[in-house]
């Protein structure tokens, strides 16, 4: 499970896995408020198996005037979690702090616009396909204070977090493939049109067949634009084929539409001349 890696001085303590650190009381909890979650612009973010994405988060967080954020000793963000608060099954945060900017003030508490971003490695934060999922967005805020000496240590730590504040679907990159024989083609004559469709599996960290889903196979006539000519769905490790009739020289790609578990992809043209 990664951490927040974010104040030099709760960096190494706040384990969100289990909340190494204890949860502040209700009673103790600062009066933060945080509105108008948005994660990746409200898009799905589609992840393969090395490259790491960076996920953009906005929000607006309002807090007590006095309560000073300086990222260390008091810290704040977002981040996103899947499974519950008390038992979360995997987390991701930001690795800097976010930044803010005063948007309004009252006599008693700050309102902030803020912004992060939370970076998504997928050899070190995702682990097998059920992180394919919606994940949910949490507020956090962190305190820690600690006084140490050859003579003298005390440390404490508590985290306070609002759960549900936004979701974002977290799937799986795929990639399609397309290849039209025979080049050049014979008009009225039978072409040939194979691919293959694989979707990123974290597990093992390569891309492996998505079989039994559907595919669509278009074409777009030189000059034209492309257009649906049938579907067919991918067989043994995510073999595509189909046949069609040579009628003009043109363009032919797949395109797959995505499941809620792996993100869409249309294939790169392959041109046919007909003669």
């Amino acid at each position: 499970m990664r951490k927040l890696a974010i104040g030099a001085a709760l960096s190494g303590t706040l384990a969100l896995a289990g909340l190494a650190a204890p949860a502040a009381s209700a009673a103790d909890a600062p009066d933060l408020t945080f509105a108008g979650v948005t994660v990746n612009k409200g898009k799905a973010v589609a992840v393969g198996t090395t490259a790491t994405v960076t996920v953009p988060v906005s929000y607006t967080l309002t807090r007590p005037k006095d309560l000073v954020i300086d990222q260390e000793k008091n810290i704040q963000a977002v981040l996103l979690y899947r499974g519950t608060l008390r038992s979360a099954d995997n987390e991701l945060g930001p690795d800097a702090p976010p930044v803010c900017k005063t948007a309004a003030t009252t006599d008693t508490t700050v309102t902030e616009n803020c912004t992060e971003k939370v970076t998504v490695d997928p050899e070190e934060a995702l682990f097998d396909a059920s992180d394919a999922t919606t994940w949910k967005a949490a507020g956090v805020y962190g305190h820690s204070d600690s006084v140490f000496s050859d003579d003298y240590l005390h440390s404490e730590n508590d985290i306070t977090m609002w759960g549900n504040l936004a979701s974002v679907k977290l799937q799986r990159a795929a990639r399609l493939t397309v290849n039209a024989t025979p080049e050049p083609a014979v008009k009225g004559r039978t072409l040939t049109v194979k691919g293959s469709l694989t979707r990123a599996d974290w597990e093992y960290g390569t891309y492996r067949g998505y079989q039994g889903v559907k595919v669509v196979l278009q074409f777009k006539a030189d000059g034209g634009s492309y257009a649906n000519v049938k579907g067919i769905t991918s067989g043994t490790k995510g073999a595509l084929s189909t046949t069609v009739k040579a009628t003009r020289s043109g363009t032919y790609r797949f395109v797959f539409a995505g499941t809620a578990t792996t993100a869409a992809k249309t294939s790169a043209g392959d041109h046919v001349t007909v003669k």
